[in-house]
């Protein structure tokens, strides 16, 4: 048995329940919406945000209606947050398909990720609480405010490690914080249990981010981008962010600077990507990981259903180790 089965073991059934809601969701009788959302249905992938939301539900209580709603609504609002940002970084690829940009242009790509944010704020509302719709439209605040961050570190001559995680938290930590954090409302926790698992949400989402910057720096056709494809989009991640503030690295930092504004060259790129991993900019980002996961792990706790505690735990691993 693989990991993730392990993992979504406790909610199997809430699990079947979610994909059948979800998939009648993505149904509809316009044929170029029909199109576009069967093709986001088909690279759904893991589905690991909703897995998230159930799990905490199932921590503290059960998984109702609300929850599947909710549950819904986060995928809904995180695949609207993909199909809006592959035409913001014009990206053509996602998970190793083609994105729904590339396969219907930019107008069309627009529109649709709109619908799917409205549809995310129906579900929001039919979970039937006005807190759960606050905590979703402000998740939504925070994705943007996330991308405006880093579009405007383009003009920046600073490079940091606290510029690095303010982006971090928005964009991606966020989203998991708001998944835990929701699961656990709806299912009756107390304000204590919901602020824990809203930081235990957080700290799984760095570690996230984190993985996936590490995945830019090595080959691999599961991940779905080619090596450096972070820095062709101008994204500078923790590991060349630790490598080029280190002593003696100023002629790197002005490549990098050269990176994020979109000007340097492939060579440049290539030079820096080598660089960053000979100086230990992917070991620090993995001791990074490791201490999130140290956190996370903690705040996880013994209260609640034992089985579930065990498939958070593994959630956490699972995440560190992904390989796609």
């Amino acid at each position: 048995m693989d990991v993730l089965t392990q993992i979504r073991r406790p909610v199997e059934r809430e699990m079947a329940d979610f994909e059948s809601l979800f998939g009648i969701t993505l149904q509809h009788q316009n044929p170029i919406l029909a199109t576009a959302l069967q093709h986001v249905l088909g690279r759904k992938g893991k589905l690991m945000r909703p897995l998230l939301v159930l799990l905490a539900a199932r921590k503290f209580g059960q998984v109702n209606q609300a929850v599947l709603h909710a549950a819904v609504s986060l995928e809904m609002l995180h695949t609207a947050s993909l199909v809006h940002d592959d035409v913001v970084d014009e990206s053509g690829m996602r998970r190793g398909q083609s994105s729904v940009n590339a396969m219907m242009g930019n107008k069309a790509a627009v529109l649709v990720g709109d619908y799917l944010l409205s549809t995310s704020l129906k579900h929001a509302a039919m979970a039937g609480s006005l807190r759960v719709v606050e905590m979703i439209a402000r998740l939504g605040q925070n994705l943007s405010d996330g991308e405006l961050q880093q579009l405007s570190n383009i003009k920046s001559d600073e490079i940091s490690e606290q510029q690095y995680f303010e982006v971090v938290r928005s964009k991606t930590a966020s989203l998991f914080a708001v998944c835990a954090e929701v699961g656990a409302l709806l299912s009756g926790a107390s304000e204590e249990e919901i602020s824990r698992m809203r930081e235990f949400g957080t700290y799984v989402g760095i570690c996230f981010q984190i993985r996936d910057d590490v995945f830019d720096y090595y080959a691999d056709a599961r991940v779905g981008k080619p090596t450096g494809n972070d820095m062709k989009e101008g994204k500078l991640t923790l590991p060349v962010v630790h490598a080029v503030l280190q002593p003696g690295a100023e002629s790197w930092r002005e490549i990098a600077l050269k990176v994020r504004a979109g000007h340097a060259t492939d060579e440049e790129i290539g030079a820096l990507v080598e660089y960053t991993k000979q100086s230990g900019g992917i070991d620090y980002a993995r001791s990074k990981m490791d201490e999130c996961r140290s956190c996370a792990l903690g705040l996880i706790g013994s209260d609640g259903d034992a089985a579930v505690c065990d498939a958070l735990r593994l959630y956490v691993d699972f995440v560190l180790k992904r390989v796609s």
